[in-house]
């Protein structure tokens, strides 16, 4: 069967297909994308191989995970992160010896000025 829905749609489906198969998209989207590939059979045959894809990559390459070391100095280098927000509204972020400082002529919403 071919696609009667035209490459414009099929396009962006096959652009949400991972997110489709890890179920990922909001209901809207998601229940569009699988109207499009129950009529489309050239979606629905790549959204296949996708999903192949995904569990021979999950089967291959599934489980491995970073060393602690690895973790322990990522974590220790989240947990330097510091923020603060001046009279003036601008906010400073600091990592640990390095701060960056952002001023806004009007503050963030959600934001009060003291």
């Amino acid at each position: 069967m071919r696609c009667t829905s035209g490459d414009d749609e099929c396009g962006a489906v096959l652009r949400d297909v991972w997110l489709f198969l890890d179920d990922e998209l909001d209901p809207g989207r998601r229940a569009a994308v699988q109207r499009h590939l129950d009529d489309c059979s050239p979606c629905l045959e790549q959204a296949d191989l996708d999903a192949k894809l995904k569990q021979l990559l999950a089967r291959k390459c599934g489980g491995d995970q970073a060393p602690q070391g690895l973790r322990e100095r990522i974590v220790a280098e989240l947990t330097q992160w510091r923020s603060t927000v001046g009279p003036d509204g601008a906010v400073t972020t600091s990592i640990a010896n390095t701060s960056v400082t952002v001023q806004w002529d009007q503050p963030p919403s959600g934001t009060e000025r003291d």
